[in-house]
């Protein structure tokens, strides 16, 4: 344990809680952790002092304040009211509703977390999880993905019962969810009614198989509704350029220098949305024979600035990649060519 944050707590009662407590009994890495004290702001200023990270409030509604240091980790540091069993009632899941005394001592276990984390049972500490945060529906699956869980006959029950809630989640925190799914993932979402209310579809999901690209998944399974969703802007340039490319009308090089000109970096991703696995092995090749430099500049053609000159050495660039020119003079006879005409 960090005897730092024992110092920022000081005599208060502190508890490490959720998450973090969860992922050190599973002997999975602790990256976020998470402490339950009587004085949240006054921890988090001690802690950040002392440790060297960016301290800001995280919630004011209820109070948490967060540390986040620039390799990723953060530690935040919640309201403890009413002491740690009330605490724990709030939480989502048995297995996230378990506490370690931050200066030692036995875990805090009212719920038998313990053991649905050693049966990997996803349980419902209380009835109303779902209705008080339903996020907690999208984490129901994505607990269960990435700890191979499966969620208890009740709580699959209860989850299932508040489908319709689904949608009024902030979109930031559904898509915080939706990222970190596997493909098995999505299908359980679809499983149990959560992802067509949230505008996805398993129909082009196994499209995305092999294509270790982040959000390419996304993209298959929402398609143009991740555009509604805050995603990043460079993943709403790829999405857009996957959803407006067209197939190439056949794999010669001519044919996929068009559909690269307007589709790379992302004209794998491309052709594996639009089906054309076929063309997979032509593309490589094209790009394989990329050359180096091209065969003139701009500044050579004789031109003055203006459109034209992109549009040439466009043209140079396809009949090149086509083999009709390979050499300096050959992309200048098409200059002289276009200037007769």
């Amino acid at each position: 344990m960090d005897e730092r944050l024992l110092q920022a707590v000081g005599d208060q009662e502190a508890y490490v809680v959720g998450g973090a407590v969860r992922d050190e009994l599973l002997g999975r890495p602790v990256v976020d952790v998470d402490i339950a004290c009587p004085e949240p702001a006054e921890s988090a200023r001690s802690y950040a002092g002392l440790a060297g990270g960016a301290v800001f409030p995280l919630s004011d509604r209820h109070g948490a304040w967060r540390v986040a240091f620039r390799d990723g980790r953060t530690v935040d540091f919640t309201p403890l009211p009413d002491g740690i069993e009330a605490d724990l009632r709030t939480r989502d899941f048995t297995i996230n509703a378990i506490a370690i005394p931050l200066a030692g001592g036995e875990p805090v276990d009212p719920h038998g977390g313990r053991g649905d984390l050693e049966a990997r049972v996803l349980r419902a500490v209380a009835p109303q999880i779902f209705a008080d945060d339903p996020i907690r529906l999208l984490r129901a699956a994505r607990l269960e993905d990435e700890l191979g869980a499966r969620l208890d006959e009740e709580t699959e029950r209860l989850a299932r019962a508040h489908t319709q809630l689904v949608t009024s989640t902030p979109g930031e925190r559904i898509l915080g969810e939706l990222v970190r799914l596997s493909h098995a993932g999505f299908r359980r979402l679809d499983e149990l009614g959560l992802l067509a209310p949230l505008g996805g579809s398993l129909e082009k999901l196994d499209r995305a198989e092999g294509i270790d690209i982040p959000g390419f998944s996304l993209i298959c399974v929402f398609g143009p509704a991740l555009e509604s969703y805050p995603i990043s802007n460079r993943l709403r340039r790829q999405a857009r350029t996957v959803f407006q490319a067209e197939r190439p009308p056949d794999g010669s090089a001519r044919s996929l220098h068009r559909f690269r000109r307007v589709t790379e970096p992302w004209s794998r991703e491309a052709l594996v949305y639009l089906g054309a696995n076929d063309l997979l092995a032509a593309l490589e090749e094209s790009r394989a024979s990329d050359p180096a430099e091209p065969l003139v500049r701009g500044d050579e053609l004789g031109l003055a600035p203006g459109p034209d000159i992109g549009r040439l050495l466009e043209q140079i660039a396809e009949e090149r990649a086509a083999g009709t020119i390979s050499t300096r003079e050959d992309a200048l006879d098409i200059v002289r060519r276009d200037r007769a005409t």
